[in-house]
């Protein structure tokens, strides 16, 4: 089982990464004004990528909400594809080698203590959300002059 979770997570973040890189750069072109992705932050999306997108798809199959974004997200800023190959391959046999060793030694022990774990996780999880937003926000000018002296020019020339 873990193997075919582990295979199926790779390819599956490979499709999603080609996606990203050739429909995603154009939806992201046409549309992002609209959900406030303005050129500066485009920028700043493609220089963090370019300086750990590693360990975004990597960390990112952990996490669900950036499980589902993370190979999208390489592909729309461009992150090499050897580099996000050898991340995504990482990420992908880690995951499915803790949660399904995880699942088979510990599962009845798991589902006794979900419930009130649960609530404590998503609080975590909203408290780490508003930090980062807060954070971005507060440094949002100061990335958005980093990136533009990392990568002059027009985003994704």
């Amino acid at each position: 089982m873990v193997l075919v979770a582990a295979t199926a997570a790779i390819i599956g973040d490979n499709i999603g990464y080609l996606v990203g890189r050739y429909i995603g750069i154009r939806l992201v072109v046409r549309y992002g004004r609209r959900v406030g992705l303005n050129e500066s932050r485009l920028k700043v999306g493609q220089y963090l990528f370019l300086r750990h997108g590693g360990k975004i798809v990597f960390f990112g199959r952990f996490i669900a909400f950036l499980r589902a974004f993370a190979a999208l997200l390489a592909g729309i800023n461009r992150m090499p594809w050897t580099h996000f190959l050898i991340m995504n391959a990482l990420g992908g046999i880690c995951w499915a080698s803790l949660f399904g060793t995880g699942a088979y030694l510990f599962g009845e022990q798991l589902n006794r203590v979900a419930g009130p774990v649960r609530l404590l996780l998503l609080a975590a999880v909203i408290g780490l959300v508003a930090a980062g937003i807060f954070f971005f926000r507060r440094h949002e000018k100061e990335l958005e002059q980093r990136a533009e002296a990392a990568i002059p020019g027009p985003w994704l020339r």
